[in-house]
């Protein structure tokens, strides 16, 4: 038996597209809140949904346990936490009604909970932590549990239902400022060696998550920030290493995935990081998220560079600077264009996230778009659409557009969920366009890299090969449907 079982209802199974990619990292915040518990002396076991085959292998862990409290803590730290995908919130919709049924005290914290608590107590769930969760939970099971007295309603951030269909709400919580006081977390809660096979068979490396940050105070008007609202907080350079350095002891890992909104918003992080990882010869490949005009400033490229950064991903979104400016990006193309330069001057591998049917996009805004893609030469490429979550002014602006359907269903889904610019149809069709070109442009790079050392040829090359020729034969087709269904789009738009 435990006191607690914790869980989370993001189940790669359940997301085609990154089930193919199979590039599985554990449920860093979920973990978090497991160290955190049993910190405060609490008996806890832990569910990870990530790995699982379906939410029956919840239950069973629940019927195993016996736990007084079943706790869904999403990882806050998951893009696609916060982009609410339906099939999960399905998933833990029930997950819920399995614990309830079991007899648990049901507590959910996540982006969807804290923006529709409604739909969670309908659910099955007794109570709702809003925005970051730790300090919440412990006060919330240390009252129901009799280790305190001072009341539900004293406990901040909270949404707990009243008898007659309303909800409380208590104030919110500020959020945690010494992060360098949290534990580490709970990585023996999980079947690291299951991660790694995983990695090894299918990329040849194993790749494990960790964050230096909570939070992001940048402006993107699009960005949904349920959890920190706009405030951020940064662990210190000494203790992220330190972290690294015991991962590194314990697990060995390749490879390391920064997975903060923004890596180094603080002036100095990056190059004092960097000088740590020297010292401490913790020295790690990692990859990272980045703004371009951060990168921009002083020598952080060079020690991005020296602290192991393999991988730069920039938020590139637009290559055309009305649209950036609609989003409040606050940056600029000039700056994407200079960072990717200099990133791969050093030899550092660069991604573009890239963000279509923002309103007011045009064809020309497009294919300023597919220039930037094609003048910068990314090594790699994410295409997503203009996404309306609760709480951003971008929400507000199309929210009465909005139909019944409000979120994606899963990550490769790409529908417009309001009236944008353009149809769905045409965002998937270009979403086919600009992957097929870069994949072409990518796979004959490496081959003539290959081809001059001909010995060295392998079956990949002769794949590389088929895939050059099949692009090349069905661009022009998918281009002639492109040019097709923005010109449909348009005369929709003009009627």
């Amino acid at each position: 038996m435990a006191d607690v079982v914790i869980g989370q209802s993001y189940f790669l199974r359940f997301d085609a597209k990154l089930w193919q990619a199979m590039q599985p990292y554990p449920p860093l915040g979920s973990l978090y809140a497991v160290s955190y518990l049993e910190q405060k002396g609490y008996e806890v076991e832990f569910f990870d949904a990530m790995l699982a085959n379906s939410e029956t292998e919840w239950q069973t862990t629940l019927k195993k346990y016996q736990p007084r409290y079943a706790i869904l803590f999403e990882d806050n730290f998951n893009y696609l936490s916060k982009m609410c995908l339906l099939r999960m919130r399905e998933a833990a919709f029930q997950m819920c009604e399995m614990a309830k049924e079991l007899g648990c005290t049901v507590i959910v914290c996540g982006s969807d909970a804290t923006d529709h608590p409604d739909k969670y107590f309908a659910s099955g769930a007794d109570y709702v932590l809003r925005g970051e969760g730790e300090l919440t939970l412990v006060e919330l099971l240390d009252e129901l549990s009799g280790r305190t007295n001072t009341g539900i309603h004293q406990i901040e951030s909270l949404f707990f239902p009243n008898g007659d269909g309303s909800i409380n709400q208590t104030d919110i919580r500020p959020a945690l400022k010494d992060l360098d006081a949290t534990p580490f977390p709970a990585w023996n809660k999980i079947d690291l060696n299951r991660y790694q096979n995983i990695w090894i068979k299918n990329h040849g490396y194993f790749s494990m998550n960790m964050v230096t940050t909570r939070g992001c105070p940048y402006h993107c008007n699009w960005c949904a920030k349920p959890i920190w609202g706009q405030r951020y907080n940064s662990r210190s350079p000494l203790n992220v290493v330190e972290e690294l350095a015991w991962l590194k002891e314990h697990y060995q890992p390749d490879h390391i995935w920064f997975a903060d909104d923004i890596l180094g918003l603080k002036p100095g992080w990056i190059q004092e990081f960097a000088d740590l990882v020297e010292s401490h010869q913790v020295y790690t490949p990692f990859k990272s998220l980045n703004r371009a005009d951060l990168l921009l400033k002083s020598d952080t490229i060079a020690s991005l560079k020296r602290a192991g950064c393999q991988t730069c991903w920039i938020g590139a979104e637009s290559g055309s600077q009305k649209i950036l400016d609609a989003m409040e990006k606050g940056t600029t193309v000039e700056q994407i264009y200079k960072a990717a330069r200099l990133l791969q001057e050093s030899g550092i591998k660069v991604g573009f996230f890239l963000q279509f049917g923002y309103p007011g996009e045009t064809w020309q805004d497009i294919e300023k778009t597919i220039k930037m893609v094609r003048d910068c030469k990314p090594d790699d490429i994410g295409i997503s659409v203009s996404y309306p979550l609760p709480g951003t002014k971008f929400y507000k602006n199309v929210k009465d557009q909005l139909g019944l359907k409000q979120n994606w269903q899963d990550s490769d889904d790409m529908a417009m969920l309001y009236q944008g610019p353009y149809s769905t149809a045409f965002y998937r069709k270009l979403h086919t366009v600009i992957h097929k070109n870069f994949q072409r442009r990518l796979a004959k790079e490496k081959l003539q890299v290959a081809l001059h050392s001909p010995q060295k040829l392998e079956m990949n090359h002769f794949r590389k090969m088929g895939r050059i020729a099949f692009n090349t034969l069905t661009l022009p087709f998918d281009r002639l449907k492109l040019r097709k269904l923005e010109r449909n789009s348009q005369q929709v738009i003009t009627t």
